[in-house]
């Protein structure tokens, strides 16, 4: 059936403190014959981006679950039930999410990109609710967009999701020491560190202003765009932690390339 589980409300779980801690605390159990859920990258967000795999499994699902606006990207991809949710409700939307699957229904979890970058949290709670192996089936991110748009070998970069919860100071730390010897790869987090933000953390720490940075916002949809620039006037509109304090959209990618003599 198409359309959205509104029915009786579930009780909410017991979910992990930190679920991404949780999700990544050994490797994924052997599941041999056992049924099991599936936790999805969907990409960008657009559906031509979707793998051939996550589709086919969308299509087979009777279940899925996802925050709302995840669900929405693949909601015309699949004729399953959708339990969508948002932070103050994804215990209830994964109480009844687990409850299908103990039922035999098939599930599948929705997660924005690859889950293997910045999805953990998400998928440690799935893992949390359900009495069953899952399975993570990768897919294209932003990432991996953002470093073909600006010509940045992954193996040439250092990458760090700042859109996690908490004190960030480590994964900062990290951006100031390869500055200028890799390229930098960064999701910014709305919005108390966004790109320029970013950027005049660098460029206060020693960084070269000179730097080229890019800020890619909303990559391969229609509205997608690209603002090329340097490091010191990107840095100039640090400050801030509202939406009307940023010039750029909270779907957003930074990278700053390396020195041009490194390469």
């Amino acid at each position: 059936m198409t359309g959205r589980d509104d029915g009786d409300p579930e009780p909410g779980l017991d979910l992990p403190d930190r679920p991404g801690v949780a999700a990544s605390a050994e490797p994924e159990p052997h599941a041999g014959d056992e049924p099991v859920v599936h936790a999805i990258g969907i990409g960008p967000g657009n559906p031509e981006l979707l793998t051939r795999r996550g589709g086919r499994l969308l299509r087979e699902a009777d279940v899925v679950v996802g925050f709302e606006t995840v669900v929405d990207y693949v909601a015309d991809e699949t004729d399953a039930d959708l339990l969508t949710c948002g932070y103050r409700d994804e215990r209830e939307a994964l109480a009844r999410f687990a409850r299908r699957v103990a039922a035999g229904d098939r599930g599948v979890a929705v997660l924005m990109g690859d889950p293997n970058h910045s999805g953990y949290q998400f998928l440690g709670k799935v893992e949390a609710a359900v009495d069953a192996p899952v399975r993570v089936v990768p897919g294209i991110s932003s990432v991996q967009v953002a470093a073909s748009r600006a010509r940045t070998p992954l193996e040439d970069s250092t990458f760090v999701t700042l859109h996690v919860r908490g004190d960030v100071t480590a994964d900062l730390d990290r951006l100031v020491g390869d500055a200028g010897d890799r390229h930098l790869i960064v999701i910014p987090r709305p919005y108390d560190w966004m790109p320029e933000d970013v950027a005049g953390r660098l460029v206060d720490a020693g960084a070269d202003p000179a730097l080229d940075a890019l800020v890619m916002e909303r990559l391969t949809h229609s509205d997608e765009a690209i603002t090329r620039t340097d490091l010191g006037s990107l840095a100039e509109d640090a400050g801030g932690d509202a939406p009307e304090d940023s010039p750029f959209s909270d779907l957003s990618v930074l990278v700053v390339r390396r020195n041009s003599d490194r390469v």
